[in-house]
C-alpha cells in the first residue's frame, strides 16, 4: 500500500494553494485528511440502513414525557407541573389512546381543546404527555420504543460536559474529541470514498459527527448551500471544470497527489448532489396520507410556514388550528432537509437539534413552554414516519431508525419556581419500521416505566416489595445523599436513577441496524469492551454499582 506523508491542517494549507479552498470548506464536505483503507468487516453503509438523530438540547424532563401516572407519589412531587389522569382506567393494557381533536372539542377551536390529560400507554402504569399525542399512532404501529430512565454512570450535571459524554461515548472523559457517529462512519471505510456519509443540519457540526481523520458535513441552512459562491449555471460549470482540471496538475508524490485529487472529487460530487435536491419552500410538498387528526384535509408533514402548519390555511387562517408552535419552522426546515438527504443520497447518518429544554422555571404542565417543545417532538416523529413510508426513494421506513438524545433528565421534585433542575435519568425515543415496539415481540413499547418489567426486588424495578413509589430508595439518587424514610418527602429528593445506559441503545442500533461487527462496536463505543460495564448483556455496573438492563432487544 502506498505511504502518504501526514500533514497538519495548517501545513497542508500552507503547502498547497489549490487545497486551500477544499480545506476551508472541510466542515461542508467529506474530505479525509488521513487516508484510510476501506475496512473489510461489517456492513455499515452497505446494507441500506440509515439513522436520523434529533438532539433535544439542555436536558429534557423525561418524567413529564413518559409519566408514571399510576405512581401515587407522582402527583405529590409535582403539584404545579403534574400531568393529571383522565376519568379512565390506566391499568388497562393494550394500544395507546390517540385522542382526536373532534372528540374533545370543536374543529374550529382546536388549540383550546387540546387533550390535556395523560394519554394512556396501555402498559397498565405509564402515560404520555398530552402534547406528545402524535407519538401514539407511531407507537400503536409497533414502530416506537419509549425508553425511560436513560443515563450513564456517575452522571454529570453540567450541560456541556454531559453533552460531550453522550456524543463521544466516553462518560466522564473530556479528552475524547471524536464522536460516536463519526467513529461509526470511520469504521464503515467509506469516509475516504463517499462525498456524503454523515451530515448535520444545525448551527455547527456536533461532536457526535466530529473527528480528526475525516470531515463530516454540516449545513446551517440547505437553502443557502453554495460553496462556489457564483450565481449562474454558466459560472457553476466553469468552476466545476476548473476543479476537474486541477486534478491533472503534476503534484509530486510527497505532496499527496491522491489526497488532493480526492478532495476535488468530493467537493465536486457534494456540490452536484445538493444541486439536485430541492430544499426550497416550493419543494416542501410532503403531506399526510389521511385527514390528520380528524380534520378536513391532510396536513403538511414539515410545517415551515403558517400556511403549512396544520389546518391553519384551510380554516380561514385560524391560528387555533396550528399543529406545532410557529416558532419551530426553522427546526422543521432542518428536519426536512436531514430526511431528504437520507432519502435522496447515499448518506448514512443525518440529524439536527431542538433546543430550549432547560426548564428551571415556569415549565408548565399540559400547556406551557415544555409542552410546546414536546408538541414539536411528537409531530416530528410522526412526520418522519409518514415521509419515509410514502415518499421513499433510496431508503424506506423499514430501513431508517430515528433516535432522540438529551444529556440528562431533570429533578423528580419540582423546584420553587415551578420548574425542574439538572438531574440524572431521562428518556430516549427510537422509531423505525424495524423497531420492535408494541406488539412486535416486546410486552409493550415502554421500557423502564413499568411495575412488572423486572423481577420483584430488582433495583431497576419501579416497585420494590409491597411499596410502590417513585421516591423509594432503589429508584432515586438524592441530591445530598438523604435516604428515604417513611412517607415523608426528603427535602433534597430528586434524581431519578438510571436503569438503561444510552450507550446500550446506540450500540444496538449501530450493530443490529447499521451492521457493525461486535469488534467494530467495541471501538465505536469503548464501554462495550469493558465486561464490567454490562452494556450488552446487562448487570451491575462496575463503575458505580447501579444495575442496568443492557441492550433492550428493540431491533
Amino acid at each position: 500500500m502506498k505511504n502518504f506523508n501526514v500533514l497538519s491542517r495548517r501545513s497542508f494549507l500552507d503547502r498547497s494553494t489549490k487545497a486551500g479552498l477544499a480545506a476551508a470548506l472541510a466542515t461542508l464536505t467529506d474530505i479525509p485528511f488521513v487516508m484510510k483503507r476501506a475496512l473489510a468487516e461489517g456492513s455499515i453503509g452497505l446494507n441500506g440502513k440509515k439513522v436520523l438523530f434529533i438532539w433535544l438540547r439542555f436536558g429534557n424532563d423525561g418524567l413529564n414525557n413518559i409519566i408514571p401516572i399510576q405512581d401515587p407519589e407522582y402527583a405529590a412531587i409535582r403539584s404545579t407541573i403534574e400531568i393529571t389522569k383522565d376519568a379512565l382506567d390506566y391499568s388497562v393494557t393494550g394500544p395507546a389512546d390517540f385522542p382526536v381533536s373532534s372528540a374533545v372539542g370543536t374543529d374550529t377551536n382546536f388549540a383550546t381543546h387540546w387533550y390535556n390529560k395523560g394519554i394512556r400507554l396501555g402498559n397498565g402504569f405509564a402515560a404520555l404527555h398530552p402534547a406528545l399525542k402524535f407519538l401514539a399512532p407511531v407507537y400503536n404501529a409497533g414502530d416506537l420504543a419509549l425508553i425511560h430512565r436513560v443515563a450513564y454512570p456517575k452522571q454529570s450535571r453540567s450541560h456541556f460536559d454531559s453533552q460531550n459524554y453522550w456524543e463521544n461515548g466516553n462518560p466522564n472523559n473530556n479528552l475524547s474529541k471524536d464522536g460516536i457517529f463519526y467513529r461509526t462512519i470511520i469504521e464503515s471505510g467509506l469516509a475516504n470514498t463517499a462525498p456524503l456519509t454523515g451530515i448535520s443540519i444545525q448551527s455547527a457540526l456536533p461532536l457526535i459527527l466530529r473527528g480528526s481523520a475525516a470531515a463530516m458535513t454540516n449545513l446551517t441552512s440547505p437553502t443557502r448551500y453554495d460553496l462556489l459562491g457564483v450565481p449562474t449555471p454558466a459560472n457553476d460549470t466553469k468552476a466545476f471544470n476548473a476543479m476537474a482540471a486541477g486534478n491533472y496538475y503534476p503534484f509530486a508524490a510527497k505532496r499527496n497527489r491522491d489526497l488532493l485529487e480526492l478532495q476535488y472529487q468530493n467537493m465536486s460530487n457534494t456540490l452536484r448532489i445538493f444541486g439536485g435536491i430541492d430544499f426550497s419552500e416550493a419543494g416542501n410538498i410532503f403531506r399526510d396520507t389521511a385527514n390528520t387528526d380528524g380534520d378536513t384535509a391532510p396536513y403538511y408533514l414539515f410545517p415551515t410556514t403558517n400556511a403549512k402548519n396544520g389546518g391553519y390555511a384551510f380554516h380561514s387562517n385560524n391560528a387555533a388550528k396550528y399543529v406545532v408552535p410557529t416558532g419551530q419552522y426553522n427546526f422543521f426546515g432542518n428536519l426536512k432537509a436531514a430526511a431528504m438527504i437520507l432519502n435522496k443520497t447515499d448518506a448514512i447518518i443525518a440529524g439536527t437539534e431542538l433546543s430550549g429544554f432547560d426548564t428551571h422555571q415556569t415549565q408548565g404542565g399540559a400547556t406551557g413552554g415544555h409542552a410546546s417543545l414536546l408538541q414539536t417532538v411528537g409531530w416530528a416523529m410522526y412526520a418522519v414516519q409518514k415521509y419515509f413510508t410514502q415518499y421513499a426513494e433510496k431508503v424506506g421506513w423499514n430501513d431508517v431508525v430515528v433516535v432522540t438524545l438529551s444529556e440528562f433528565g431533570r429533578t423528580s421534585v419540582e423546584n420553587s419556581n415551578s420548574g425542574t433542575d439538572h438531574a440524572e435519568a431521562g428518556v430516549m425515543y427510537c422509531a423505525g419500521g424495524a423497531i420492535k415496539g408494541f406488539g412486535q415481540g416486546n410486552p409493550s413499547g415502554v421500557f423502564g416505566c413499568s411495575p412488572t418489567e423486572f423481577t420483584s426486588g430488582d433495583a431497576r424495578n419501579w416497585v420494590t416489595g409491597t411499596r410502590t413509589g417513585l421516591l423509594s430508595t432503589c429508584n432515586t439518587m438524592y441530591a445530598a445523599g438523604v435516604p428515604f424514610s417513611g412517607n415523608a418527602l426528603p427535602v433534597a429528593a430528586g434524581y431519578l436513577r438510571r436503569s438503561n445506559d444510552y450507550r446500550s441503545i446506540l450500540g444496538e442500533i449501530i450493530r443490529k441496524h447499521l451492521g457493525s461487527t461486535q469488534n467494530q462496536l467495541n471501538k465505536i463505543i469503548p464501554g462495550y469492551a469493558t465486561a464490567g460495564e454490562h452494556l450488552l448483556d446487562g448487570g451491575t455496573s462496575s463503575v458505580d454499582g447501579v444495575p442496568i438492563r443492557g441492550e433492550l432487544g428493540i431491533l
